[in-house]
């Protein structure tokens, strides 16, 4: 079971996602910059399910040319803004519209959870050069802070009431790789901490799919910001408090053989 992506169809998210989500990517950036031989550069590269642009713009100094694919295309509406390095089109991760072996490097940013799996991986890999590099990632909300447990009792709270849709757990150590030509060579956790005020976590929280979908039923915007302003304003007590983030990456390379579109 895959999530649904039609919940990405939304101008009010493709805001949320450009201008209020926390700026964790460019730690994933930096650890995949020592993945990448010579100048830690490369010619090529494409983010899959790329959303709003925000994973895509911190691959900007890596890559010389790069591309960006959303399948929902109201979220590229800030996305040359987001990534003015960058080129954008709307496309599916199961049917991507390039040549084979066109890319040294492709990511996916928490959005293979909402693609067909094994389709995807088969067009990640038919897309990639011969010692191209696959990158597909993603993190946690951010539901705690160190050493207080504050964040995490709300945010529970929080997720009960506004549940995520279902569908969306993936285990990116388990998909099938080496079906489609494809080898993991490694795979990391690691925390990632994020200074935010009271305002800036209430934003980040407004653009939650599980908040998106109460709106679409009928909750008013102003009503779910007051709820969450409410409590979130008493834990960061007026200050900047350091929001954990969990993250994961999985590195996949083609398995050594010869590529026929490169004969």
């Amino acid at each position: 079971m895959t999530a649904d992506a039609s919940i990405y169809r939304s101008d009010r998210l493709a805001a949320a996602y450009a201008f209020s989500r926390p700026p964790v990517h460019r730690h994933v950036a930096a650890r995949l910059s020592q993945r990448l031989p010579g100048d830690h550069r490369v010619d090529t590269a494409l983010d899959i399910g790329c959303g709003a642009g925000v994973s895509t713009a911190v691959l900007v100094p890596l890559a010389r040319r790069l591309v960006g694919v959303e399948p929902c295309a109201p979220m590229l509406k800030y996305a040359a803004a987001v990534a003015p390095g960058a080129r954008f089109l709307v496309g599916r991760a199961e049917a991507l519209p390039f040549s084979p072996s066109a890319f040294d490097l492709v990511t996916a940013a928490g959005s293979l959870n909402y693609a067909d799996i094994e389709r995807s991986l088969s067009e990640a890999a038919r897309v990639m050069s011969r010692h191209g590099l696959f990158v597909p990632y993603d993190f946690s909300g951010g539901r705690r802070l160190r050493d207080d447990a504050g964040l995490e009792v709300w945010y529970a709270g929080f997720r009960s009431r506004f549940p995520s849709p279902p569908g969306y757990s993936l285990d990116l150590q388990a998909v099938g790789y080496r079906t489609h030509g494809l080898t993991l060579v490694g795979y990391e956790r690691f925390e990632v901490a994020i200074m935010m005020s009271s305002t800036t976590y209430t934003d980040y929280i407004l653009g939650d799919t599980g908040v998106e979908r109460a709106i679409a039923d009928g909750q008013s915007v102003s009503n779910i910001r007051r709820y969450c302003k409410e409590g979130i304003t008493a834990i960061f007590e007026g200050g900047t408090r350091e929001v954990i983030f969990e993250v994961e990456i999985a590195y996949a390379q083609k398995e050594p053989r010869a590529d026929p579109s490169e004969t």
